[in-house]
């Protein structure tokens, strides 16, 4: 059957402007880094997507590595654009990233012009794309130029292969010299994506005042804090959890009784506020003015929309803030 999105799906979605510019993106966006790749069912990769565009959003992000394996989350994204999308390809934002290790020996990994450049017509090829909507430096490069990574970016809008540039997981003041580099090649940074949570408030130091001081806009990974701003820690670490299985982005250590011990208090203010500790999470990022647009991850549909259900309260008031504060501030 050919998919038909929902009429109805501009309704109920939040836009905001991007930074300076002139593109708006919905509140929440999808990130396709995991259960996207070859281990997931392509079925279920697709309802993700057709349920996420029918509640309004319309911004799907991916990197060149996200699978698992790497690449392939590239591919079945463009699978299912081709086979559904393709009618809609005009009402979607996608991005992508080049800056890990994507294949072997000098050129594969960082942020030299001969990586980024082959990077990205690796992952228009894979997604059957003539461009993508923003095309990410996915992290700093100790050893290149910073320049010459700018330079690149700027040659990818001007050969028409992205539509703008944004940077991933620079600090502050290397954000603010490649945004000022980028804006004397004439190709303006349109977002940087930090990661950003009740559990990882670094950005809050002097990143987002930069992001708002150059008109950049901000979208924010991991803004669960991995699951930890979920309700599936309030009694330890579950058997099936990513904790539980030793990712190397959540570590069981992580998880100590104190931090239980917060999440049980902020899910209660959560309630409090007739929402679900993952809600009240994501409104709290959302509560930023530097802040475009949140990115989640999902492996159910029902998260998906939970997260967008988060756009009925966004509203903190004073005491609530100070409460959250007085949780998060506690010694560790």
């Amino acid at each position: 059957m050919v998919f038909q999105a929902d009429k109805m799906r501009y309704q109920s979605m939040q836009y905001r402007r991007c930074g300076q510019s002139g593109l708006k993106l919905p509140a929440i966006s999808l990130g396709l880094w995991h259960n996207f790749g070859d281990t997931t069912l392509i079925d279920t990769s697709r309802q993700l997507l057709h349920r996420a565009f029918e509640l309004g959003i319309t911004h799907f992000d991916l990197a060149n590595n996200y699978g698992p394996p790497p690449g392939s989350a590239e591919s079945n994204f463009g699978r299912i654009l081709q086979e559904d999308f393709l009618p809609y390809r005009d009402e979607l934002i996608i991005s992508t990233k080049a800056g890990y290790t994507m294949w072997d020996g000098p050129y594969g990994d960082w942020g030299s012009r001969k990586y980024l450049i082959a990077s990205l017509d690796q992952s228009l090829k894979r997604m059957g794309l003539e461009y993508v909507d923003i095309f990410y430096h996915h992290r700093p490069d100790p050893e290149t130029p910073l320049r010459e990574t700018m330079k690149a970016l700027d040659h990818v809008v001007r050969q028409g292969k992205a539509l703008y540039v944004g940077l991933s997981n620079y600090p502050a003041e290397l954000a603010r010299q490649a945004i000022e580099i980028l804006d004397d090649l004439g190709t303006p940074c349109l977002i940087h994506q930090p990661k950003y949570s009740m559990f990882e408030r670094a950005p809050e130091q002097s990143l987002l005042s930069v992001l708002q001081e150059k008109g950049v806009g901000c979208i924010p990974f991991s803004p669960l804090a991995g699951g930890q701003l979920t309700d599936r820690y309030l009694n330890g670490i579950p058997a099936d959890s990513r904790a539980a299985s030793g990712s190397r982005f959540l570590n069981p250590d992580h998880i100590t009784e104190e931090k239980i011990s917060q999440v049980r208090e902020l899910n209660a203010l959560a309630e409090s506020r007739g929402q679900k500790l993952s809600q009240m999470a994501l409104a709290w990022v959302l509560r930023h003015d530097a802040v475009t647009t949140v990115l989640i991850g999902a492996s159910k549909t029902a998260q998906i929309e939970d997260a967008v259900g988060t756009l009925n309260n966004l509203h903190f008031s004073a005491d609530e803030l100070s409460a959250i504060d007085a949780i998060l501030n506690r010694t560790k």
